[in-house]
């Protein structure tokens, strides 16, 4: 057979690791030393390898990740931030992630709490979880059009099947009654279920004040923090690191 068709019916098949793998083969004037079963796996190897690249760059493109090349392999060495080594290698091991646990990371501005975040959301991504970010202002914008357009179950049944929810900026944004009792749903739907991350400036312990109702924050921290791994990062903002030489960084 020609190998002009083959790479066509390949192409028409999906099958673009294969056609890949197969023109490599073609270019190689030392692949004929192999017998025909290594050339025919090297084809499914390649095959399998583009389909799951496929699937992790759908995967990282649904989750809309704060720092997108944020990496848990750099946590120990890049941004320790004073976190327990025990605590740390727990959370990049991810098997909280199968154990349906949450991960409360915080700390002052700039210390690296969405890089944190984002480096463990990338890791449930490469192993073949789902994940979504939201920051809480922008989540709380979701659920008042989800309201308004009367689609609210279907947000929620949409956030309850995430493997890992990234909540950002948690306790930044005003909380009206009607998105306190939307937290309160989709941390319910979630609970023993999936895991999620919050990231926030303020300590744990403020939280309850914040929600500022003492029923619905029993509730919702209850569902939230006695199932968590937390990670207090401190230090210097990261971002006055970068400032350039000679420059004053700008009060914030």
């Amino acid at each position: 057979m020609l190998t002009e068709p083959l790479i066509q019916q390949l192409n028409l098949l999906r099958l673009h690791g294969m056609r890949a793998a197969l023109e490599a083969q073609l270019a190689d004037p030392a692949i004929g030393a192999l017998r025909f079963e290594e050339r025919f796996a090297l084809l499914i190897q390649h095959e399998q390898a583009e389909r799951a690249n496929c699937r992790l760059a759908q995967r990282l493109r649904w989750a809309r990740l704060p720092q997108g090349s944020a990496c848990v392999e750099d946590l120990t060495s890049r941004h320790p931030r004073g976190v327990d080594p025990v605590t740390l290698a727990a959370v990049r091991d991810l098997s909280w992630i199968k154990r349906h646990l949450n991960v409360l990371i915080t700390g002052p501005c700039g210390v690296g709490k969405s890089y944190f975040a984002s480096a463990l959301a990338h890791a449930a991504c490469r192993a073949d979880f789902s994940a979504r970010c939201f920051r809480l202002p922008r989540l709380a914008e979701e659920l008042a059009r989800a309201h308004a357009l009367q689609r609210r179950s279907s947000l929620l049944r949409q956030l309850a099947k995430i493997d890992v929810l990234l909540i950002d900026d948690f306790g930044l944004a005003v909380l009206t009654d009607q998105l306190r009792r939307d937290l309160l749903e989709i941390l319910d739907d979630r609970y023993d279920k999936k895991s999620t991350i919050i990231t926030s400036q303020l300590p744990v312990e403020e939280w309850h004040a914040w929600i500022a109702d003492p029923t619905l924050a029993d509730a919702i921290l209850d569902r939230l923090v006695h199932n968590a791994y937390r990670l207090a990062l401190r230090g210097e903002s990261m971002r006055k690191q970068k400032s350039l030489p000679g420059e004053k960084p700008a009060d914030r």
